[in-house]
């Protein structure tokens, strides 16, 4: 079985995570939210993946490889420029002649693909999409289906309420639907290639067995699905913070004075000093120094991190390698290191 993800975008919303990395890259609990995606995939026996590129490929190529380490056959298919999710799907038509999943690689998800491609078949449909139900669907691409779960219409962020369900960014297609896409050129599914389908008789199918879904769209989301994590209400495969509150990977060398409140994530080779307070909410990435003194709850801190003696942050994400010398309290901040920009994320 294989599958085609989407890792192409620039991850706008999303700045200044994604000034140096594409936002399939930013990590969750420690790995790349990439990692996570093909984790799941291989679980349901996905095993090889195509990936389409085009915003700092490099750094996703350099990551992944030709996928081995993982178990993975993947490919890389570039785009010279954006050709959309319709454009991006035709551009790697030659690696499939067999039904095959495609994912936004920019979602989390509990989507059981195994059954989902039983579904799928079992609707004998040209394509399938995964839907997931929200209060205000205004800002998303909404679905409109029949009693037998087939898609009628397709409306992209509909000022009146016709339906709760949206797309998920994750579908089933059929080979033969790869002829019915334009090449050479931007092409939307949502706008031109799935309406386009239904005018001609093709059959959509959609598919509803997405409780949990996160698209990683904003800081604010970010944070978000971090705390979904802790919660329980986002399962991540290794973790599981009912049974232990504090995952450490290993290696942490923690102050006797120290005091760990958790739920808290800890990287390998994490230091903590005397006195510093962690917790509740928070993931420390690897080689993470928290200085004596320290207080640190409801934030995200990436690898090589460190806080110097006295620093207080809530609610912060602070990317790889920053290092905070002011003795102070910051609330709601983003640190890299090129820049500090207030975002007011939610809190976890």
């Amino acid at each position: 079985m294989k599958a085609l993800l989407l890792v192409g975008g620039k991850g706008t919303r999303l700045r200044p995570l994604t000034d140096r990395r594409p936002k399939p890259m930013v990590p969750i609990m420690g790995k790349p939210l990439l990692t996570r995606t093909l984790y799941v995939l291989k679980q349901h026996g996905i095993d090889e993946i195509v990936l389409s590129t085009c915003y700092k490929s490099d750094v996703i190529k350099s990551y992944f490889g030709d996928g081995s380490q993982l178990g993975l056959t993947i490919h890389y298919v570039d785009e010279d420029f954006p050709l959309g999710t319709g454009g991006a799907i035709k551009n790697s038509a030659k690696y499939f002649d067999d039904s095959f999943f495609v994912l936004n690689a920019d979602i989390l998800s509990n989507i059981n693909f195994t059954e989902m491609l039983r579904f799928h078949r079992r609707k004998k449909a040209d394509v399938t999409i995964a839907v997931t139900r929200v209060n205000d669907p205004s800002a998303y691409g909404v679905i409109e289906f029949d009693k037998d779960g087939y898609a009628l219409s397709f409306r992209e962020k509909p000022q009146k309420i016709i339906s709760h369900f949206i797309n998920a960014g994750v579908y089933i297609f059929e080979p033969g639907v790869l002829a019915k896409i334009p090449s050479g050129r931007a092409v939307s599914v949502e706008r031109e290639v799935f309406p386009g389908l239904l005018e001609s008789g093709r059959k959509i199918a959609v598919y509803k067995g997405c409780n949990y879904w996160m698209d990683i769209g904003t800081p604010e989301k970010y944070i978000k699905v971090h705390h979904d994590g802790f919660t329980g209400k986002l399962q991540l495969p290794e973790i599981n913070f009912r049974q232990r509150s504090v995952y450490s990977r290993f290696n942490a060398r923690i102050s006797g004075s120290a005091i760990l409140r958790g739920p808290v994530y800890l990287g390998k080779g994490v230091r903590i000093e005397e006195g510093a307070v962690v917790g509740p909410g928070v993931v420390i990435g690897d080689n993470g120094v928290i200085g004596s003194g320290c207080r640190v709850s409801r934030s995200v801190l990436w690898n090589n991190v460190n806080l110097t003696d006295g620093s207080k942050l809530t609610g912060c994400i602070v990317t790889d390698s920053c290092r905070i010398e002011n003795i102070s309290e910051y609330r709601h901040e983003i640190f890299t290191p090129d820049s500090t920009k207030n975002i007011n994320p939610l809190a976890i």
